[in-house]
């Protein structure tokens, strides 16, 4: 995998986690736009690099992580 791909996949696990993580500090609502917007873009990132390297599990789990974020991500307003 070129380092590109890695760098990818870092900037991926980095936006999945942070989301995490700030969910879990109380730093943002599951609800939240920006919680559903770092998931999106992480597992998005995640799911090309999984097609990439031809991980039929892992596009299988980052897509549906993509689609379950959707509708956050798009929602005109959430609660915090």
């Amino acid at each position: 995998m070129p380092w590109i791909d890695q760098l990818i996949s870092v900037i991926g696990a980095a936006g999945c986690l942070g989301a995490y993580i700030g969910l879990q500090r109380g730093w943002l609502a599951q609800s939240s736009r920006t919680y559903s917007l770092m998931n999106l873009i992480g597992s998005a990132l995640l799911t090309y690099v999984a097609v990439v390297d031809r991980r039929i599990g892992f596009i299988i789990m980052e897509g549906a992580w993509v689609l379950a974020s959707i509708p956050g991500a798009l929602a005109r307003t959430r609660s915090t």
